[in-house]
């Protein structure tokens, strides 16, 4: 096999004899299956089949060299010269891949605003992360009827929920016992595949968990901290529903919650999204959520909402340069809606 890959005729690169090898390495093992007499080399045998170019940083002084060349192009009395000065200042500015920027439509760019909406994605057209703002959030929590017994528990359930960034699943199966309010609060969760973290707890959501195991009685210490009527574990639909209930109570007080759909993950990725806005880092919300991966939380980090970036804008300006959103005059916004 390897005498063939390095046998043709005029080829003397070993990183195309590492690519020849790459596309015949999964016949090969197939006949390996059927035969194991069948040799199989190693695939870094001639190197890595394909290697990333290191990319060229442009300095300040080439971009705006680059700029004034995209003005000079011919026609100079057609559209050209300008498209390709915007495009190009587009993609130094804000790091936009060529074909986002050669999709973005006129109703993606708001001047007034100062900010773009990219909606052509590498890969696939993946779906923004829904998460709610601490006042809606708060809205939701302060919802439940703190007079009643369900409202009570309540409260205790989306509060957790919200601390703990929680699913679902571990949120109803916390236990009394599960639960420690002496010293530092903090609540033991059983996640997917047997696997148990341990959340810390805020005072806040500590002394409404406090108040909550006092009505219980001290024989539910081996009992579930959030049952339904019958004392037995609450069902994910019971979650649900009682979420659909406490969002339309915060609606009549925060008109603005009546444009979204909010389910019990929302709520978690409100958890993590908040976190990642307090300047908790990547690793810490992954622990805190409970992901195996850390790459699976980065998608709270591609979901970062205007004033991270916003933030993230201030690190690279200028000392000088002050940092804010521009206001038009309102000539410019008369002549702007009448066109």
């Amino acid at each position: 096999m390897v005498a063939w890959v390095r046998g043709r005729r005029g080829t003397r690169c070993q990183r195309a004899w590492a690519r020849r090898l790459e596309v015949l390495r999964p016949f090969v093992e197939h006949e390996r299956g059927l035969d194991p007499r069948n040799e199989l080399p190693a695939s870094s045998i001639f190197g890595k089949a394909h290697q990333r170019r290191t990319p060229h940083i442009y300095t300040d002084q080439e971009i705006v060299a680059l700029l004034k060349a995209a003005r000079r192009l011919q026609p100079q009395h057609s559209i050209r010269p300008a498209t390709y000065e915007t495009m190009l200042g587009l993609i130094a500015a804000t790091g936009l891949r060529i074909s986002e920027a050669l999709k973005l439509r006129c109703g993606d760019v708001d001047i007034a605003g100062r900010c773009l909406t990219v909606r052509m994605m590498k890969r696939a057209d993946r779906p923004l992360i829904g998460f709610l703002t601490r006042a809606k959030i708060q809205a939701v929590l302060n919802a439940p009827d703190d007079a009643t017994w369900a409202g009570r528990r309540d409260r205790v359930l989306f509060s957790l929920m919200y601390n703990t960034g929680a699913r679902v699943t571990e949120i109803i199966g916390i236990r009394c016992c599960d639960v420690v309010l002496e010293g530092q609060p903090a609540v033991h969760l059983h996640g997917k595949g047997r696997k148990q973290r341990c959340v810390p707890l805020w005072r806040p959501t500590a002394a409404l968990v406090r108040r909550w195991q006092r009505s219980l009685g001290a024989t539910a210490q081996d009992g579930f901290l959030l049952p339904n009527r019958a004392g037995a574990r609450m069902t994910r639909a019971n979650v649900t529903q009682r979420l659909d209930l406490a969002v339309a109570a915060a609606r009549r007080h925060l008109p603005s919650l009546a444009d979204r759909s909010i389910s019990p993950h929302v709520l978690r990725h409100t958890t993590a999204m908040h976190l990642l806005q307090s300047g908790v880092d990547i690793t810490v919300i992954a622990l805190w959520l409970g992901h195996e991966d850390t790459a699976t939380t980065h998608m709270y980090v591609e979901a970062a909402d205007l004033s991270m970036k916003e933030q993230a804008l201030g690190k690279l300006q200028p000392h000088e340069a002050r940092l804010g959103r521009y206001r038009p005059p309102d000539h410019l916004m008369r002549l702007l809606e009448g066109l």
